[in-house]
């Protein structure tokens, strides 16, 4: 008995263990953790928006009964592809904006995220702080990268582009508009990345909601991340938008812009 228990118990703390290594496994987000970064560079893009509306888009026109969910940080092989079945049981499209490492690492669910329906945008390749960094060199590299991986899995040139954190300024956004980009910002944003419950990730989105809104959720994150209050927020916030008249559009069909360059 006392053997079946010790092997019992090692086949857990193994099993644990093989999850962390699989967790740590996952290509990171260099510019650090949401709430760090957040909490540091509060994000506002409506100034950014009003120097230059034909590149930057925060949100659709108030008079159409549309909204657009977005997820960042993917593709992550913990979270989304159950972010990927709930948006199928509700027969959604949504918009993803992925990072290049975790593109080239998790290749299958790229496709699945094709194969669905959604569209997909580019969140650069490392997921840096560009305000940081400061450096027009870094955002080059990382989206022609990112660019180029994409490319080779889902056979066109992405135009979408969503930064990481949200953060930008006047010299990064007019290299994007050269490098025939359109800025993705949002109008909701649910917090998700706080890990609160499901009902207040919900709570932030519905309290803040206008028709034509584009909603900010995540995927992945850190390898330590955890998404799981995102997808059950998802079960709680569909439902009551659809109730509110709202149709679910990718950011393309919400702004009328092409995606493909």
């Amino acid at each position: 008995m006392g053997f079946v228990m010790i092997m019992f118990v090692t086949s857990i703390i193994i099993s644990l263990s093989s999850q962390v290594d699989a967790q740590q496994d996952i290509p990171n987000l260099e510019g650090g953790p949401e709430e760090k970064e957040r909490v540091r560079y509060p994000v506002s893009n409506i100034v950014l928006q009003q120097r230059y509306p034909e590149t930057v888009v925060l949100r659709g026109q108030q008079t159409d009964n549309s909204v657009a969910l977005t997820f960042d940080d993917g593709p992550d092989p913990r979270f989304t592809p159950q972010i990927l079945d709930t948006l199928k049981e509700y027969n959604i499209k949504a918009t993803f904006f992925l990072m290049g490492a975790r593109v080239e690492k998790y290749p299958d669910i790229v496709k699945r995220i094709v194969e669905e329906g959604h569209v997909i945008g580019n969140h650069t390749y490392w997921h840096p702080n560009l305000v940081k960094e400061a450096d027009i060199n870094t955002l080059e590299r990382e989206v022609s990268t990112t660019e180029e991986v994409l490319a080779k899995q889902i056979n066109y040139r992405t135009k979408l582009f969503r930064a990481p954190y949200g953060f930008l300024y006047n010299e990064l956004v007019e290299k994007l508009k050269g490098m025939n980009y359109t800025i993705v910002g949002w109008s909701v944003d649910s917090l998700d990345w706080r890990e609160s419950p499901p009902e207040v990730i919900s709570y932030n989105v519905l309290s803040n909601f206008e028709p034509g809104a584009i909603v900010l959720m995540h995927d992945g994150g850190e390898w330590d991340a955890d998404r799981t209050n995102t997808i059950k927020s998802l079960q709680l916030i569909i439902p009551a938008l659809r109730e509110q008249g709202m149709a679910f559009k990718t950011v393309p069909e919400l702004l009328n812009i092409p995606y493909k360059k």
